[in-house]
């Protein structure tokens, strides 16, 4: 067994109430939970509209279909993002158009996108690696001189600020996960945040099958005749995820403010050893640590994965996130290698250290101690 995981889910008392309160009601999906925690939601990030969904995988897909995307089209994408993101574009029949990230920050580089925009390019998903935004205000130029949607990736973002504005407010939609290792959880599941009333109504229509007329609508009256008026999707949020995540994000912001401090303990006792690189926050932006990645360069003594196993065999969860999609088996004969200089240097240096809500001041010093030691 780890000393210290990589991950450990915070679940309470309070969550298992929730969950036990959505079982004992009658509807189990379409319910009230998941009115109460889209709501919630909306709050936190200050919009007007959010769409629980059963993973961020479908709801990337729900807002590339809700603004058209098919055969012929191009959406551009970080090399450094799991594969759900280029995956998503690829359901639509679409091309992902990979391209290279900030060797400091990890995220997409704005220059990069103006290369590859043509007449193709129909959307941008920036993803705001680790807990940080991208440069927001370049990728909002480029999409505004060439009319391009912008739906950001927040996987790890929720609570991220460019500027005072949260991330999923920013583009034109925003898709958030809640997969056992984010910053909150529902087991599986996802939030889609927009502004726009046309785009909501739509995700929402895709969202169940393209049924114009739900079940628990349908009770409310004697008019049972209902429509499939497009094609949809099941990307339901159950009601016994919704209940964990409406649990969950009432302590968001104390869930944010534990990872930071713990990334402040983990910055003061690192940022001396030569060869091991910090998180660097850029300015105009928050960093919430949903990951808290170092790079390992050659000053230091071992090399990143000779680290990995010498944490591992001191009883240490770490992860590499990530592998970048050009190199992966599925993509590496689709792109050429020598337009990713960054991200092909990066790969070898970065790794991901433990950080959760509820790890103990002692699990972070025997993380550094054993880092020290080497």
């Amino acid at each position: 067994m780890l000393k210290v995981p990589y991950f450990e889910p915070w679940i309470t008392d309070n969550d298992k109430k929730m969950i036990m309160d959505a079982l004992n009601q009658r509807w189990l999906t379409n319910g009230p939970f998941l009115k109460k925690f889209e709501k919630k939601f909306s709050k936190f990030i200050d919009i007007k509209h959010s769409i629980g969904v059963s993973s961020a995988t479908h709801g990337l897909h729900l807002c590339l279909k809700s603004i058209g995307i098919g055969k012929g089209d191009e959406v551009i994408v970080p090399t450094m993002t799991f594969a759900a993101t280029a995956d998503a574009v690829t359901y639509c029949g679409a091309k992902p158009i990979l391209v290279d990230v900030d060797k400091n920050t990890f995220n997409i580089l704005p220059e990069q996108i103006k290369k590859k925009v043509n007449r193709k390019t129909k959307a941008i998903i920036p993803v705001h690696y680790g807990g940080q935004a991208c440069n927001m205000d370049e990728i909002l130029q480029i999409s505004k001189k060439n009319g391009i949607k912008i739906i950001e990736d927040c996987a790890h973002a929720l609570g991220s600020k460019y500027g005072e504005m949260k991330c999923g407010k920013i583009g034109d939609m925003g898709c958030f996960s809640f997969y056992p290792t984010k910053i909150i959880t529902t087991g599986e599941g996802g939030m889609i945040t927009t502004k726009n009333m046309k785009l909501f109504k739509k995700i929402t229509l895709l969202r169940s099958h393209g049924m114009n007329q739900l079940p628990p609508e349908r009770e409310k009256h004697t008019k049972w005749k209902y429509d499939i008026i497009e094609l949809g999707y099941n990307y339901r949020l159950d009601e016994i995820r919704s209940a964990l995540g409406f649990s969950q994000i009432q302590r968001i912001r104390k869930i944010n403010n534990l990872r930071i401090k713990i990334a402040k303990k983990y910055d003061n006792e690192l940022q001396k050893i030569k060869g091991i690189i910090i998180p660097k926050i850029e300015e105009n932006r928050n960093h919430i640590f949903h990951l808290y990645t170092i790079k390992v360069n050659s000053d230091f003594p071992l090399t990143r994965d000779e680290l990995f196993i010498k944490l591992h065999n001191s009883g240490i969860g770490t992860s590499v996130q990530y592998l970048p999609l050009h190199l992966m088996s599925y993509n590496k004969n689709k792109f050429k290698n020598s337009e990713f200089p960054n991200a092909n240097k990066i790969k070898d240096q970065i790794l991901s250290l433990p950080i959760f809500p509820t790890m103990t001041e002692k699990q972070i010093d025997y993380v550094t101690s054993v880092i020290k030691k080497v």
